[in-house]
């Protein structure tokens, strides 16, 4: 897998835009593997790993929108869904599916690539940040644990939101304020709580935070080595 930069599954039942669009992404170095039908798809990602797909909406017997959405269901995977149509319906339906974007046929190789790219990149960076080091604790955000000394501590969605926007802005002081509207909360004794269970399980004394402070008079900030 080293020599190839992802593995991306194509699903789309015409054989000619199949073998295409393999032959152009394995001339840039990712790894492809096809379907021809959603059936086909589905039991190739029960079995194989793959970083993303590239998913055609009409096919018979079960729709790229359908699969789709039991994707979405089950695993978080980069979804791109391919449209003969184009129509602005179809578009706004495979979004509200789960689809991180979309293409209209027929379409450039070249920005299907970069739109592979792009969601890659983002997925890269998010799982930078879903799975980071504090002190003597280890965050995986995408599977809602917290290793700390060997133990294992659950948060819940709330915590794992509050957690994402802060890593991804280390330092900088967020006020009850903001924390509320990130996480639909506006009583501020609520916030205080949650950030007291967060600190229980992240600081290694939560009395004396070292990494999730109070800033007095303005709200709370992370600090990460």
């Amino acid at each position: 897998m080293d020599k190839y930069l992802a593995h991306i599954l194509v699903v789309d039942d015409d054989d000619r835009i199949r073998e295409l669009v393999k032959q152009y992404l394995l001339e840039n170095k990712y790894l492809v593997t096809t379907a021809k039908d959603a059936f086909d798809a589905k039991n190739k990602i029960e079995i194989i790993k793959f970083d993303l797909i590239v998913l055609d909406i009409m096919m018979p017997k079960k729709s790229g929108l359908e699969l789709t959405s039991e994707i979405k269901k089950e695993i978080e995977l980069p979804i791109i869904l391919l449209t003969a149509k184009g129509e602005t319906s179809e578009r706004v339906a495979g979004l509200e599916f789960g689809a991180d974007d979309y293409l209209s046929k027929p379409f450039e190789p070249k920005e299907l690539l970069l739109r592979i790219r792009n969601i890659l990149n983002k997925t890269l960076s998010k799982n930078k940040i879903n799975k980071i080091s504090i002190g003597n604790s280890n965050l995986d955000l995408n599977k809602l644990i917290i290793n700390k000394n060997g133990k294992k501590y659950k948060i819940n969605n709330t915590e794992k939101l509050i957690l994402q926007k802060m890593i991804q802005s280390s330092g900088k002081v967020f006020s009850r304020e903001e924390i509320g509207k990130l996480i639909n909360i506006n009583k501020e004794r609520s916030i205080d709580v949650i950030i007291t269970r967060l600190r229980q399980k992240v600081e290694t004394d939560s009395k004396n935070p070292q990494y999730l402070q109070t800033i007095r008079g303005s709200g709370y900030v992370l600090w990460i080595e």
